[in-house]
């Protein structure tokens, strides 16, 4: 045997030696790899999980990661449908280095240097949430904010948004039906109902549908005129909405055919997007750009009230901070003779925010108030004088296990980098991938560079509540 056959034999043997200490540490990190599925805490309404029971199998078949589940008997899919899949059942998540949930966690709950996934409410500055903030840094917690996890273009990846306003949608037709009637008009939407009655999708599509058949035979009923329902923005929330409308019979107009046919427009539905164009313009009288639009917002003013007294319905469906025009301000409600405008569907449900009237977020089993725009009074219900808003700000759990399904799906190819990821590296050195990474808003008790103007928030509530 010359040297060149040894030393292929001692690599070899090596590389063996190599492999199967290779295995046996994959199996050692393998065999510890845990997250942990938290209950659900916030209102009685929320039953959505991060991750479905038929992802719990494929993770621990695929990658050895075990699911830890939280008993909670109003979760959407059942204690017993996770632990056929292979789900441990435990009251303490302690065991757990990563924790999914889907709403703010109570402070209360907040586990010390842990790594949490959860919609934390907190980018904006929110006043509300900087307590909970400041919590999970005084903690030393890993917050990963499911709203931020998007790719180069922003788009987000993992998000409920078509559910949102789909069952938006529904509670729309539901409401709109009950208001028609308080104004002195039976319709067939007095058979819709709320989103959250229906067992699934699959049902409301189908009643939907039917309900859009005796639509086509028989007209709106009593109610003699046209019914515009406006639909702002063009993303996920405002398409899924659009999905459950499209399934009645109506009319697509844009902006501009709408305002050169509202004085001819027959009775039955009629739809219109509004795009940014559409809703806001620069205060120079300069030709809308877009890029501009967003990178500098202070440039413009809305000129949403120029389409306001030609719809009915109005399903609001944009993102919004505090920069941006709102779409329907208290000042021009308030110096109108008369309004059109009978229900606002807040999708967005930012509070005095796009939509200035949405005084506060509603409940599931009664979404809706009534602004009144000469007093500036609300009055629960759809019965008040003015314009009925609808504000529920959990809408996708009305349909939870369709929801829960489609954001596990998309949440499910990060979790074995997140599950695997060493948290005890400083954030530069943490191996994430890059979409979760730029979701990271704290680390190991400190704000990430991406999110250290939150700082300047928690000094001003602490300053206000000194």
């Amino acid at each position: 045997m010359d040297k060149a056959q040894q030393s292929c034999l001692v690599f070899n043997d090596r590389g063996q030696d190599n492999q199967r200490a290779n295995k046996k540490i994959g199996r050692t990190e393998m065999k510890d790899l845990k997250i942990g599925l938290r209950r659900e805490e916030k209102n009685i309404w929320e039953r959505r999980v991060a991750v479905t029971p038929d992802k719990v199998s494929e993770l621990l078949a695929s990658h050895g990661i075990k699911t830890v589940l939280e008993p909670f008997r109003h979760r959407s899919y059942t204690d017993d449908e996770f632990q056929l899949q292979g789900a441990f059942l435990e009251k303490d998540l302690s065991g757990c280095p990563v924790i999914l949930g889907i709403k703010e966690v109570p402070i209360a709950s907040l586990l010390s240097q842990k790594t949490y996934l959860f919609f934390s409410h907190t980018i904006k500055g929110q006043k509300s949430n900087m307590p909970l903030l400041q919590a999970v840094l005084d903690k030393g917690i890993t917050l990963i904010d499911y709203e931020r996890i998007t790719d180069l273009t922003g788009r987000r990846l993992v998000f409920f948004g078509s559910w949102a306003g789909l069952a938006g949608m529904l509670d729309t037709l539901h409401i709109l039906g009950k208001k028609l009637k308080i104004l002195g008009f039976d319709t067939p939407f007095l058979e819709a109902k709320a989103a959250y009655e229906y067992h699934d999708a699959q049902e409301a599509r189908e009643q939907i549908r039917g309900l859009g058949s005796r639509i086509s035979e028989s007209g709106l009923g009593a109610y003699p005129k046209a019914l515009v329902f406006g639909f702002s923005g063009y993303g996920n929330v405002s398409t899924g909405a659009q999905s459950i409308f499209d399934l009645l019979p109506h009319t697509e107009l844009t902006a501009q055919q709408l305002h050169a046919s509202a004085e001819n427009l027959k009775p039955g539905l009629y739809k219109t997007i509004f795009r940014e164009e559409d809703m806001v313009a620069h205060k120079q009288g300069v030709p809308f750009d877009l890029d501009i639009y967003y990178s500098n917002p202070e440039l413009f003013e809305t000129r949403f009230h120029e389409h306001l007294p030609l719809l009915d319905v109005l399903i609001n469906a944009i993102y919004w901070e505090e920069q941006y025009p709102r779409l329907v301000e208290k000042k021009w409600l308030a110096a109108q003779d008369e309004l059109r405008l009978k229900l606002i569907c807040d999708i967005s449900c930012d509070v005095n925010g796009s939509i200035e009237i949405t005084e506060k977020i509603t409940e599931s089993d009664s979404p809706d108030f009534s602004y009144d725009p000469k007093s500036g009074q609300i009055q629960d219900g759809h019965e008040g004088p003015g314009v009925t808003v609808i504000a529920v700000d959990n809408l996708p759990t009305e349909l939870p296990r369709d929801s829960s399904k489609t954001f596990s799906d998309s949440l499910n190819p990060f979790i074995p980098a997140i599950s695997k990821a060493d948290y005890s590296q400083p954030f530069e050195d943490l191996d994430l991938p890059a979409e979760i990474k730029k979701a990271v808003i704290t680390h190991q008790g400190r704000l990430t560079p991406n999110f250290s103007y939150l700082q300047k928030h928690l000094d001003n509530f602490h300053a206000e509540n000194r």
